[in-house]
């Protein structure tokens, strides 16, 4: 098993190390960002982070929460801009099952996803949201996919599955692994508590599996985290949507699986190998 397992990740990196934006230009529009950003070299992660999933702004905006995926402790991790461990918080009354993302709205709410679903047979995903600065007050937002109808569905319709979202207003806008039929889906739910049935609102062509979001401060950009490559597209008259696709850059840096922005022009992404990566863009 252990030499299977070896086999598997080295042919995983492989794949990663040699995807390219050909197929996104070619049929959803994308402009080539080969000379578009720079990466600096990357810093490690504190070892409490083993498997990070997902990376935000905290309120003081020079510090970042991250959190490890299903199965770690129900915690947020503290960093620096470098990497360092600052401080932990725990988040009572919550499970981790599969925490893939976690973003902030301008109230100073934060929410945790808990909607992981790799094998699309989870008939309840969930995202907490608790005060950042009480997070003994958590309340659930519940949701299912109305869309769906068999729990798994055919290999190629395995496209229920989440692990990227941001807040903007009062909605969570939720964008799907696209493990099947390589479409990822928009989706958008309330930022209150309760339970929701969604439907896609937009789609688009991404070759490579979705695993983390991102919304610019000044709410003029969006980017999509890939294994192997970012996209970036720009807000429809205030609106998310797919409508606006700008760039296209190759990232091929493991399993990369949560990003943020730090400013309008400097994106900060993690993988689960323990590594962090500023990225500039321009």
């Amino acid at each position: 098993m252990l030499l299977q397992s070896k086999i598997l990740w080295w042919l995983f990196n492989l794949k990663v190390a040699s995807c390219n934006c050909h197929s996104e230009i070619k049929k959803s529009g994308f402009e080539r960002g080969g000379h578009f950003y720079k990466v600096d070299k990357p810093l490690k992660m504190p070892k409490e982070v083993n498997e990070g999933s997902g990376l935000i702004r905290t309120s003081k905006d020079s510090t970042f929460w991250t959190h490890n995926d299903g199965g770690g402790k129900t915690e947020l991790y503290e960093i620096d801009k470098k990497g360092n461990l600052l401080s932990t918080l725990p988040i009572p009354k919550a499970k981790n099952q599969d925490w893939e993302e976690i973003t902030r709205d301008d109230k100073g709410n934060i929410y945790v996803g808990d909607f992981g679903n790799n094998d699309n047979t989870r008939r309840e995903l969930i995202i907490y949201k608790f005060p950042e600065k009480h997070p003994e007050k958590i309340e659930k937002i519940s949701f299912h996919y109305a869309d769906q109808g068999r729990f798994p569905p055919d290999k190629e319709d395995r496209n229920f599955d989440c692990e990227a979202f941001f807040a903007r207003g009062d909605s969570l806008y939720l964008f799907s692994k696209n493990r099947g039929n390589k479409q990822v889906q928009l989706y958008a739910i309330p930022t209150q508590a309760g339970e929701y049935a969604l439907l896609p609102k937009d789609n688009i062509f991404i070759k490579t599996m979705v695993t983390g979001a991102a919304l610019s401060p000044d709410q003029k950009t969006f980017a999509l985290l890939t294994y192997g490559k970012v996209f970036l597209f720009s807000t429809d008259n205030q609106e998310v949507n797919f409508r606006k696709p700008k760039k296209c850059f190759k990232f091929a840096h493991k399993q990369t699986e949560a990003i943020t922005f730090v400013d309008n022009n400097h994106l900060i992404i993690t993988n689960e190998q323990g590594e962090l990566f500023r990225v500039r863009i321009d």
